[in-house]
């Protein structure tokens, strides 16, 4: 195991109708917010109306933003960007999914720069002084309700980028499941697929002595397994919503991830589909995961893939280790099927005129350091192998 420093310094509050500590918590940070959310999911299910009987009881000022898009533009940080400095604004209250939050974070983080937001995504380091963040998730993928990092795309150059920075991470989170109940199946999902992909991309490793990590992150998958199903068939079912939530939040917290190194691979790929063709994040990392394993396993990997397929999918022990692993991946792949994702990349409209271009793009020098080295050439033969 390798050394870490050790910070989560998100308060979370879950469980059902943890809503009656939002006028605590921001005014621990402020009396003037920014609400920023998507589309209309969070007046449909009651929770707009909850929230602002909330902030009106407690005096607190709001303005709000609205409309931010499931791969956040770098124009709708601007924008709320510009509300915010017109108003004063103390707090930023993200209200939504991943996509709302990540937006969110980097409006809390452009208040305080006097230049162009863009600049704290490609360099992260000009990030310092950030307004602070409470959000209310209703949507089990991202983990960002409790991380430091945010994707954001620049669809005029087809950019999609991830910064990131330890001010960027919530003060406070408000996690309730049932907020969750009417995602659709295909979001349930997507949102399924992420947070294994999260588990995925910090799992495969070669750090020696993480077994504490190891058996965490597989438990979490195993979570995932169980509970992606039941959510997809019966979306009112706490337990199910309850599981995907904290999985959610675990995945990428650090708590997986600290005292391990490996450069993540799939999350960088998907990015460059997403830019390119607006796909949904989930549904990309869904079909690039099985074609990523199969193409990194070999004598130097096989050990991994093999106890993955034993403490995950319970596949015998006693096998060939190349067969469980070949197992073990194949499950995976049948196991997004069966939550109705697609398999393969022209099923979202990708085809081949633009893999060379995304393979460039996507490469990065620290992948020469992942659980299986890989160059552009290698990128761009997992992307041929998921058309």
């Amino acid at each position: 195991m390798e050394n870490f420093n050790y910070s989560i310094p998100t308060k979370v509050y879950f469980g059902k109708g943890q809503i009656k500590n939002l006028a605590a918590i921001i005014k621990e940070s402020g009396n003037k917010i920014l609400i920023a959310y998507g589309g209309g999911s969070i007046k449909k299910i009651g929770l707009y109306d909850e929230m602002i009987k909330i902030l009106n009881d407690n005096s607190i000022s709001y303005v709000e933003l609205s409309g931010i898009e499931p791969n956040p533009r770098i124009e709708t940080v601007r924008k709320g960007i510009k509300i915010c400095k017109e108003n004063n604004v103390e707090v930023v209250l993200a209200v939504g999914g991943g996509s709302t939050i990540d937006c969110a974070k980097v409006i809390a983080a452009g208040v305080k720069y006097e230049g162009d937001p863009w600049d704290l995504v490609t360099s992260p380091q000009k990030i310092n002084e950030v307004l602070p963040i409470v959000t209310i998730l209703t949507l089990s993928a991202t983990g960002s309700e409790m991380d430091p990092h945010a994707v954001i795309s620049d669809m005029t150059t087809n950019q999609k980028l991830g910064t990131g920075h330890e001010n960027m991470k919530p003060k406070a989170s408000i996690l309730d499941p049932e907020y969750t109940y009417s995602v659709p199946k295909n979001q349930t999902a997507a949102g399924t697929a992420d947070i294994m992909s999260h588990i995925f991309e910090t799992y495969f490793n070669h750090t020696k002595g993480v077994d504490i990590q190891d058996s965490t992150a597989e438990g979490l998958l195993r979570a995932c397994i169980k509970y992606g199903k039941i959510a997809i068939e019966n979306p009112k079912d706490y337990d199910a919503r309850a599981n995907l939530m904290w999985a959610s939040s675990w995945a990428i917290n650090g708590l997986i991830s600290y005292g391990t190194n490996s450069p993540w691979v799939v999350h960088p790929m998907e990015h460059e589909l997403s830019a390119f063709y607006d796909i949904t994040h989930g549904v990309g990392l869904a079909i690039l995961t099985p074609h990523w394993m199969k193409y990194s396993l070999d004598d130097t990997t096989v050990f991994k893939f093999a106890q993955y397929g034993i403490n995950v999918w319970g596949i015998d022990k006693n096998l060939d280790k190349f067969e469980i692993a070949n197992k073990a991946i194949e499950k995976t792949s049948e196991f997004f099927k069966e939550l109705g994702i697609p398999s393969t990349l022209r099923e979202v409209g990708i085809e081949e005129d633009k893999l060379e271009l995304m393979a460039k793009k996507a490469m990065n020098p620290y992948f020469k350091y992942a659980f299986k080295p890989l160059d552009e050439n290698d990128i761009l033969k997992i992307f041929k192998a998921a058309l």
